[in-house]
């Protein structure tokens, strides 16, 4: 072969087009979508057979992009090539062309409108004619090889011209390329490649076109399409065994009214004359319960950085702060006998992220979600405590070791019934609450083995305190006080109450010794700053050593004004929670925590382990009661506790573990009281 036929050969032939690829790619979904309708027992051979027939298209393919293309091996596209012509035929009859005959089937199972059809061929056509064009520019610079060597030895292979010889000699222009298509308008070009080229071809394609097929999960009939990996669900089941234990000693002579059950239902009549006593709480009798905690949800993610999340559980009632339901309980929400049980919504956010990184990120959720504040305990925040209303937070890494965090947010608390009052004909004025909250703080790595985290915080209850109403006289238990919607609408225990009804003394309620229907609210505003913080050594990661700590302090409290009113924490008792026979004010504002936590900070796989004990004081109006850790002293649980916890926690297999806890938790202020509490967790998720 002449030197010049050789450089034809290169400039023509050596490259392939890649254009075939999103062609390539669309017969094998279509292909794949037909091998899901077959038996499950025919899929891997099918899609086998598949991959073979797209590999082999491609490796057919004209030349149509070739000077767009990376060069290839000269060496073996030089040998034994030879020049075709295929001429295609109308796309209702079956071609020598593959690819006329892949765009034809493409259009018959409704990959591509025929119209589109017409086009990509036209196209290719089009390209062809430039590529051989370009080419035939290309040889002008190219020397015979007759008048530079002498005749090769029949075994020697080619060797491409030197380039330092190119512009030495003369130029010969190589005659008119032939126009093999000009009879037929349909006919296209296409070049003979080598067998060698063909399986090198055929490797790399498979490999491209497999693992676009793996990433977008249809490669595999049996896989689900894309949409269905945006979906991820999740679920957890605690079973529980809990003994509630009261020593003696306690008082049990009425000094624990249960607020909560008066404020949530008809209010108590709390007239000297009157024979009913007020709920009253255990504090002297030993309980075992069975219970289960299950969660169902789901993280659906909209592309973007938008997410949108849903969780429904279990609860014995609507309070915030326990999802537990105890098995078999009798009480006036749900039976025994082996009742079903209710289901709660939990959760339902949206979200959106930007960054997504561990040293960058930014998140805006609006609806219901997990409590957005950096916190260490359950001082203030239960940890299953969710919040209601708007949040925004975000961390930036600004040198090694050192990223500053902040998150603010606004989250209504209680909204005034539409109607109140239900029983008056004009209205009284809305008594909405709301939290606003803020935090900032920072993340320190110091070295490998030592990390810290603090932050401080800010948490405005505003309007949640009590409010006298105006002076009225309620005639039975259904008349309502304009402020009767300033009391809890849950609470737990520990903080101050006062009665909020104004109720006149008339000859209607004989001078005030009957009928004295009486509602109670919180006796303190609550503005709370909140400071946590912890230390990590890491020296044996996985294992770690952390010391944690967290303190608050309610800045709203007053004691004198708290004195004057406060009809519990008092240090004389007082069964039926009158003004009345009572001593000085015993109460206080401010709680902390102190622990020390060894092992894996999760429990990821088998055997993986932590331990742990701490100690708290909490005052009676450090924080509001009603959305502490609901199970440190259990049913005495809220503020005006002290004591200490000991737990540990063994993973049994990745998604299910075991944990064991004891409580000991005593009164600060007023009458006293005891509790003991032992928990026995199975925890199995998915």
């Amino acid at each position: 072969m002449s030197l010049p036929n050789k450089k034809l050969f290169y400039s023509i032939v050596a490259p392939l087009a890649p254009a075939l690829v999103p062609i390539l790619l669309a017969s094998l979904w279509t292909s794949a979508s037909l091998i899901a309708e077959n038996s499950s027992s025919d899929n891997d051979a099918q899609v086998k057979q598949q991959e073979n027939l797209l590999v082999q298209a491609k490796t057919t393919q004209p030349a149509r992009d070739a000077l767009t293309s990376p060069r290839i091996d000269a060496s073996s596209a030089e040998k034994n090539t030879t020049m075709a012509t295929v001429s295609a035929v109308p796309r209702a009859t079956p071609s020598q062309n593959v690819t006329i005959n892949l765009i034809n089937r493409l259009v018959q199972r409704g990959v591509l409108t025929q119209s589109d059809a017409d086009e990509l061929i036209k196209q290719a056509e089009n390209d062809a004619a430039t590529a051989r064009a370009t080419a035939a520019k290309e040889q002008t610079r190219v020397v015979h090889e007759d008048d530079l060597s002498p005749p090769p030895s029949p075994f020697a292979e080619p060797s491409p011209l030197p380039d330092t010889m190119s512009s030495n000699v003369a130029m010969e222009p190589p005659p008119p390329a032939e126009n093999k298509s000009s009879d037929n308008d349909d006919a296209v070009n296409v070049s003979y490649v080598p067998d060698v080229v063909k399986e090198q071809l055929r490797e790399e394609i498979k490999e491209e076109v497999m693992e676009q097929a793996r990433e977008e999960n249809w490669a595999n009939p049996r896989m689900f399409p894309t949409w269905v990996l945006a979906f991820k669900p999740f679920a957890d089941i605690r079973v529980r065994y809990e003994g509630d234990f009261y020593p003696s000693g306690n008082d049990n002579t009425g000094a624990f009214p249960n607020f909560n059950t008066i404020n949530t239902g008809s209010p108590f009549d709390a007239s000297k004359t009157s024979p009913v006593r007020p709920p009253e709480l255990d504090v002297d009798q030993d309980r075992e319960r069975p219970r289960i905690r299950v969660r169902f949800g789901a993280l659906m993610d909209l592309d973007e950085g938008f997410t949108i999340g849903v969780r429904i559980a279990t609860g014995e009632t609507d309070t915030p702060v326990s999802p537990n339901q105890s098995l078999g309980v009798a009480n006036n929400v749900q039976g025994s006998d082996f009742s079903k049980y209710a289901i709660w919504l939990d959760r339902a956010f949206i979200r959106y992220e930007l960054g997504g990184k561990p040293s960058e990120d930014f998140i805006a959720q609006v609806g219901r979600f997990d409590n957005p504040f950096f916190t260490n305990s359950g001082i203030m925040w239960y940890d299953d405590l969710a919040f209601d209303g708007l949040a925004l937070s975000g961390k930036y890494k600004v040198a090694e070791g050192i990223t500053p965090f902040a998150t603010a947010g606004i989250f209504p608390v209680f909204d005034t019934d539409y109607n109140f009052s239900t029983t008056r004909p004009d209205k009284f004025p809305s008594e909405d609450k709301w939290l606003y909250g803020g935090q900032a703080g920072v993340s320190l790595r110091f070295n490998d083995d030592f990390s810290a985290k603090i932050a401080g915080a800010f948490f405005d209850f505003y309007n949640i305190e009590g409010k006298l109403s105006d002076p009225f006289v309620p005639l039975t238990s259904s008349d309502q006080g304009d402020t009767d919607d300033s009391r809890p609408a849950f609470a737990q225990n520990g903080n101050t109450y006062f009665p909020i009804r104004h109720i006149l003394k008339t000859a209607d309620n004989d001078f005030g010794t009957i009928d004295q229907f009486q509602y109670y609210g919180l006796a303190t505003p609550f503005r709370v700053a909140n400071f946590s913080g912890n230390l990590d050594y890491a020296h044996f990661d996985p294992v770690h050593l952390t010391l944690f700590g967290e303190w608050i302090d309610n800045v709203a409290f007053d004691w004198n004004d708290i004195n004057a009113i406060a009809v519990n924490n008092r240090v004389i008792n007082n069964p039926n929670p009158k003004p009345t026979n009572i001593g000085h004010f015993a109460g206080g504002n401010t709680g902390w925590i102190v622990g020390l936590k060894a092992g894996h900070a999760t429990l990821e796989k088998r055997w993986d382990w932590n331990v742990g004990v701490n100690y708290r004081y909490v005052e009676s109006d450090a924080t509001v009661d009603g959305f502490v850790d609901s199970d440190f002293a259990g049913n005495l649980a809220g503020t005006n506790l002290k004591g200490y916890t000991i737990f540990g926690a063994l993973a049994l297999t990745k998604n299910t573990s075991f944990f064991v806890r004891w409580m000991s938790a005593d009164s600060i202020g007023g009458p006293p009281v005891r509790n003991d509490i032992l928990q026995f967790d199975f925890n199995a998720r998915f």
